[in-house]
């Protein structure tokens, strides 16, 4: 599927939370000052997940403060994203999408290299929407380590 980019209108979802709750796009955009950020991860509790889902965590405040929320998406069950949100303590809603049609209408499902093989599944990306639901940064195949810090940068967030 095509990436996003920016300008692009991203396209609205409505997926269950690790508590089973649906969540909107829209809903997460009308309860934010400046935007949403939409995260795409492979799989709940692996190292990298793990590092960028606590990463989001360490910093949800000054997103917050900044007026942005922040959601994780990922192929995992609701009952999985609970047992990661609970085991990292992780505050804010990872959506599960076992049949990967939001990810694939976002660009965060396709081949990809992993140890050298194409596969198909999910790329790690980050999609952040403003609040019209406005595309205003999209990065796609990035590293779990030190995503957050260079987003944050990108944005204007970090001096």
């Amino acid at each position: 599927m095509p990436q996003l980019d920016v300008g692009a209108t991203a396209p609205d979802f409505t997926l269950p939370d690790q508590s089973g709750t649906p969540v909107s796009l829209a809903a997460l955009r009308a309860d934010a000052e400046r935007g949403v950020v939409v995260y795409f991860y492979p799989r709940a509790a692996t190292p990298g997940c793990t590092k960028e889902a606590c990463d989001f965590r360490d910093s949800l405040e000054s997103w917050r403060q900044a007026g942005y929320a922040v959601v994780g998406i990922s192929p995992d069950t609701p009952q999985a994203q609970a047992r990661f949100a609970a085991k990292q303590e992780l505050p804010f809603p990872l959506l599960s999408a076992p049949d990967h049609t939001v990810m694939e209408a976002w660009g965060a499902w396709g081949e990809k290299k992993n140890y050298g093989r194409t596969v198909t599944g999910v790329i790690r990306s980050t999609v952040v929407v403003d609040t019209d639901g406005a595309v205003v940064l999209a990065r796609y195949n990035v590293r779990a380590t030190g995503h957050v810090d260079r987003l944050r940068r990108e944005l204007g967030l970090d001096a």
